[in-house]
């Protein structure tokens, strides 16, 4: 059989495909999106971070113009709460007790945004005024707000039946091990930090849509989302029904980098308003809302020692984690700074290792999975750490990394905490980025910046993560009867080009034009399972599905063409929608093909990979700053990056990707920064107050690939979705304290590295 090379198969940049309808805007959001009859619902919301309450009366409310229902704790005690299921064994084996979050508060609010009760009127702006009128009597209480202090004396206790802010202890490694490392260390560098909390601020805030078909006597919820099977998993338990009672479709999503997996309280509320009203009800959350109440990210305080010979390698390492998981534990709270903590040792070969991980409950907005869900956190410790361990030894910073780096020859390797890295060239990468960097001249622009004036440092980081988790992403394609084909998969695209990345692999079996393939997600009538999207997990589980769905389907369609040519399947190639006997005119296109088949069987296909193993991608970034000390402006100069992402599906879809993390990941070093006051007060609740990284913040970035294929994945991907802002935040970071050092002596600033706090540092280091 002829091999026919597809134009848009795996490895082709093309195009993306989805581009040319949000240019327009002509992009379907959930908030576009108006059935006949529709009613807005608002929420009431605690001012107050801690406090008992009573509602008074809410008959006001429900006499104001436009009202239709309003809706108290008291009103909804049939259902459930949102659950979280991920708790992790505690060192004496049990599972901490969790504390779930209401759908509406009975008679305690425990963060500030709170969900009180819920109104719904012909108008937003009505049901807000309506929600005004709601009588409610708050007995205030002090708050606990601070990570580093709830576990202090005297501090307030979220949940006093508790007799602790602790909501759980974990701890991996060995003790014993770990501090016979550590006594026979020539060296010790021991670092404190915090990792600020973040907030996500995707360009779409949250909104839902809940209806009640009456004929069929079931839900619908129409919500952007990261998956709609997990939703339906967690509204069917709440509702007590039967998972087939709701269906949930996600339309477009404008971005979701974890937050939007999670099921929040506005989805049980319009379901349980349509119900009741028989009228579509829609939520639209605004900016101040997504502040306030979707699910932030980040906030640890750590403290971490590493444990060295004399020649500088690493024999043993000890972390000390804090976990600020906010009020309530969230859908996958618990286990964000337990996957982190499985990457403490990096790309590093150490031997002994000891973590201990505490969650702490206060009086803010609950903490869950942000992008990278902790393996952000763990590579900002372990390279701020490594950073250290070469100051404090006079090593440069990357020959400190050299000689501790896991070497080729040792994989497959199996770290302290049970992760199984199955290739990796880390030493090839950093060079490859010190090269790219023009690390060996940076002396000569340091002079440059001198003499201007300036100061400035270069930094860089080694990461790995693990993604693509264990599991599958079973992959559903048909031809149709006009020649195109449909995929049906369970993911959810958010913005990262699903519609052209899984056509890409379908092109390479069926040799098809990719506008020819049309991608389907995002109902859960349409598809009765899937696994979303998140943890990078999309085009290394879902995209080999399709590749092997694709493959099915033509085998298939050559036999039917066989059939109708009067050839032996063996004879048939596909190209550009036709099969053809090789070596003659004689064809068949995939519409009359489909018009031939005997059993709509036989124009599916399906396929399914199974991951035992995450993967592991991994590289280098170094990011070079030029600080004007006189204001503590930062203005970051260079930025390279080389990955190992294993195999590249699409160059421009990938770069798109890795531009992105790295932009969230400075933010986080240099600008972004959640602020609760002593009373629980969310001081950054608007863009005023929260500063965004900007475009002209950035330089161009020099990125490029030096992919090992995987061995753990059938296609040798390695995931790519959540790696920029893994590798950026202690890149940018390390950069500003290497100036900072250089100049003054600085050994350590915290993020955000702000205009202001490098001011402050630097004058407090000249006074000295």
């Amino acid at each position: 059989m002829t091999v026919v090379t597809p134009k848009f198969g795996m490895g082709a940049s093309v195009l993306r495909r989805e581009d040319q309808a949000f240019i327009k805007g002509l992009g379907r959001y959930t908030d576009d999106i108006q059935p006949a009859g529709l009613l807005h619902g608002y929420v009431l919301r605690s001012p107050v971070a801690k406090a008992s309450f009573t509602v008074g009366s809410t008959e006001a409310a429900k006499a104001a113009s436009g009202v239709h229902l309003v809706l108290t704790g008291a009103d909804l005690a049939h259902l459930g709460k949102l659950k979280s299921g991920v708790m992790q064994r505690q060192p004496d084996g049990t599972k901490a007790p969790t504390r779930d979050i209401p759908v509406l508060c009975h008679d305690r609010v425990n963060y500030v945004g709170d969900a009180v009760a819920f109104v719904v009127a012909d108008n937003r702006a009505l049901a807000q005024d309506a929600a005004e009128l709601i009588e409610v009597d708050y007995e205030g209480e002090d708050a606990a707000s601070g990570t580093a202090t709830a576990l202090d004396e005297g501090t307030p206790l979220v949940w006093p039946e508790l007799g602790s802010n602790r909501a759980f202890s974990y701890h991996i490694g060995d003790k014993a091990k770990t501090a016979a490392a550590f006594a026979r260390a020539a060296h010790v560098t021991r670092i404190e930090f915090i990792n600020n909390r973040l907030v996500c601020n995707y360009m779409e805030p949250r909104s839902a849509i809940g209806e009640w078909n009456t004929q069929e006597n079931r839900f619908v919820l129409t919500t952007g989302s990261q998956g709609v099977h997990s939703m339906q998993y967690i509204l069917a338990d709440i509702f007590k029904i039967k998972k087939n009672q709701l269906r949930v479709i996600t339309p477009d999503v404008g971005g979701g980098f974890g937050p939007k997996s999670f099921v929040y309280r506005e989805h049980p509320l319009v379901l349980e308003a349509a119900r009741r009203l028989g009228r579509p009800v829609k939520w639209a959350g605004d900016r101040t809302e997504h502040f306030l109440t979707d699910a932030q990210g980040r906030d640890n305080v750590v403290t971490a020692e590493m444990a060295m010979d004399k020649d500088g390698r690493f024999l043993g390492m000890k972390v000390d984690l804090l976990a600020n998981i906010g009020a309530y534990i969230s859908q996958y709270g618990p286990f964000i700074p337990y996957i982190g903590v499985s990457m403490s040792t990096g790309v590093y070969d150490i031997q002994a290792l000891d973590v201990s991980v505490t969650g702490l409950y206060t009086n803010t907005c609950p903490v869950d999975a942000y992008r990278g869900a902790g393996r952000p956190e763990a590579a900002f410790l372990l390279e701020k750490l490594v950073d250290a361990c070469a100051h404090d030894l006079g090593l440069p910073v990357e020959e400190i990394r050299r000689r501790n780096f896991i070497r080729p020859e040792q994989f497959p390797y199996r770290t302290q905490t049970d992760r199984l890295y199955d290739t990796g060239e880390f030493a090839g990468h950093m060079d490859r980025a010190i090269e790219q960097a023009e690390w060996q001249a940076f002396p000569e622009r340091l002079a440059q910046s001198k003499a201007a004036g300036k100061i400035r440092g270069i930094g860089m980081a080694t990461y790995i993560e693990a993604c693509a988790f264990p599991g599958s992403e079973p992959a559903f394609v048909e031809l149709n009867g006009d020649g195109t084909v449909t995929l049906k998969i369970g993911t959810q695209t958010n913005g990262q080009g699903h519609a052209t990345a899984y056509a890409q692999f379908l092109s390479e079996k069926l040799h098809l034009d990719i506008g020819k393939i049309h991608v389907r997600q995002g109902d859960t009538d349409e598809l009765k399972a899937g696994g979303g999207t998140g943890g990078s997990r999309s085009i290394p589980l879902g995209g080999v599905s399709a590749s092997r769905a694709g493959e099915d389907l033509a085998i298939k369609i050559r036999r039917i063409a066989a059939d109708e040519l009067e050839a032996s399947a063996d004879d048939i190639e596909l190209s550009n929608g036709v099969a053809r006997i090789v070596g003659t005119d004689r064809t068949i296109d995939f519409s009359s093909i489909a018009k031939a088949a005997k059993n709509p069987d036989d124009l599916k296909g399906f396929g399914e990979f199974v991951q035992d193993e995450c993967t592991y991608p991994n590289g280098t970034h170094i990011c070079e700053v030029e600080i004007d000390p006189d204001t503590g402006v930062t203005e970051i100069v260079r930025y390279t990056i080389v990955d190992d992402f294993g195999v590249t599906v699409n160059p421009i879809l990938l770069a798109g990707q890795v531009h992105g993390g790295v932009v969230q990941g400075i933010g986080q070093a240099l600008t972004e920064n959640t602020v609760y006051d002593e009373d629980g007060q969310l001081l950054t609740a608007s863009f005023m107050d929260y500063a965004m990284p900007r475009a002209d913040d950035l330089p161009f970035f020099h990125f490029e690939t030096r992919n090992v294929p995987s061995t753990t994945n059938a296609l040798g991907i390695k995931g790519a979705g959540e790696a920029g802002t893994i590798g950026a935040t202690p890149a940018a970071l390390n950069a500003v304290t290497d100036a900072l050092y250089r100049a003054y002596g600085i050994r350590h600033i915290d993020m955000p590295a702000t205009p202001a706090r490098i001011w402050a540092a630097i004058q407090e280091a000249a006074a000295k």
